[in-house]
């Protein structure tokens, strides 16, 4: 008889147990829940985070309070999320240059894909090939001509040094067998000027930023890096399809959580996050932001997908012989 008793206690206790996480996310969220970014007030990944705040507080009926910590090239938000306690009230919006960090730095306080809990991705968003108006070539097969005619002496500028613009930029080079000079530049708008002024001859940037200049004829964008063309670009080719079959890069935006922050409360945030993205304006709004396609997941496609990308830049990076930072 004590034997049975002892084995019904058992199963009370694992039924509690079991319980537990369910009840407390039943519970969730019962306060404000903070969420983290890495760069600066005003730019693309604040803004992605201030439109998914909004509908998401309104299905969870908490608000959700947006927090840059910017620095390290997001690494301090990430870090700052992989440290709080897993427990759903502290989430962060990592983008593309998150998997980036595996193989830029040569150590870090967490690991891109192990020390958090992916909830979802938001948008991806792709790069252009832009050249300056008077650039002998007019499309990705005329550059690549180009290149190869002059091997070392076409210059490229980016958003910065292990910026996914950069790296893009690399991989092309690879790809497409040229050597060509990467020109780092202290964000987008400096490369900019750098091309518009005609101090550089090409630079890669997000078609968003590319497509006004080009609609405005002070540049030409020679392709798109994703695998479908811009909708605000209908004639630019892309690069797959211009020159380099199978040619696919994009960056991109999502969703995670510290480590051990419980399954339902995973499922919670993901369900608030797919809700949010099928609202018409809200998807309208994100595609205005970044020109990209706005697309949840569920977790697990989201860590297949950022480990995908942390393996690709490491192997970039490591080919092009960038230098790690520390």
């Amino acid at each position: 008889m004590r034997g049975l008793f002892a084995v019904a206690g058992l199963g009370l206790g694992l039924s509690i147990a079991a319980a537990a996480p369910l009840a407390v996310a039943q519970d969730f969220p019962s306060r404000p829940i903070t969420l983290i970014h890495g760069f600066a007030a005003g730019g693309t990944a604040d803004a992605i985070s201030r439109i998914l705040a909004q509908p998401m507080g309104e299905i969870l009926k908490q608000p959700i309070v947006v927090e840059q910590r910017p620095g390290a090239g997001g690494n301090n938000a990430s870090r700052a999320v992989a440290t709080a306690a897993p427990d759903g009230y502290t989430i962060g919006l990592p983008t593309g240059g998150h998997a980036v960090s595996a193989g830029l730095y040569k150590s870090l306080p967490f690991h891109p894909v192990d020390s958090f809990e992916m909830v979802s991705t938001v948008v991806y968003y792709a790069f252009s090939i832009a050249a300056k108006p008077d650039f002998p070539a007019n499309d990705m097969k005329g550059l690549i001509a180009y290149a190869k005619a002059n091997p070392g002496k076409l210059d490229y500028g980016s958003a910065g040094v292990g910026s996914t613009h950069h790296l893009t930029g690399e991989l092309l080079g690879s790809v497409a067998g040229i050597q060509w000079n990467h020109v780092p530049y202290r964000g987008e708008a400096a490369a900019f000027t750098g091309l518009l002024s005609g101090d550089l001859p090409i630079i890669i940037a997000t078609t968003v930023t590319v497509a006004p200049q080009l609609k405005a004829g002070k540049l030409k964008a020679l392709a798109v890096s994703s695998p479908t063309r811009f909708r605000d670009m209908p004639t630019v080719p892309t690069v797959a399809e211009s020159a380099l079959p199978g040619f696919d890069v994009r960056t991109w935006a999502g969703i995670f959580a510290p480590k051990g922050t419980p399954a339902p409360i995973v499922a919670r945030l993901n369900a608030a996050i797919q809700q949010s993205l099928a609202r018409p304006e809200v998807k309208a709004r994100l595609e205005e932001v970044v020109g990209g396609d706005v697309q949840g997941s569920t977790p697990e496609a989201m860590k297949t997908m950022v480990a995908s990308e942390a393996a690709r830049w490491t192997d970039v990076i490591k080919k092009a012989n960038i230098p790690q930072q520390e």
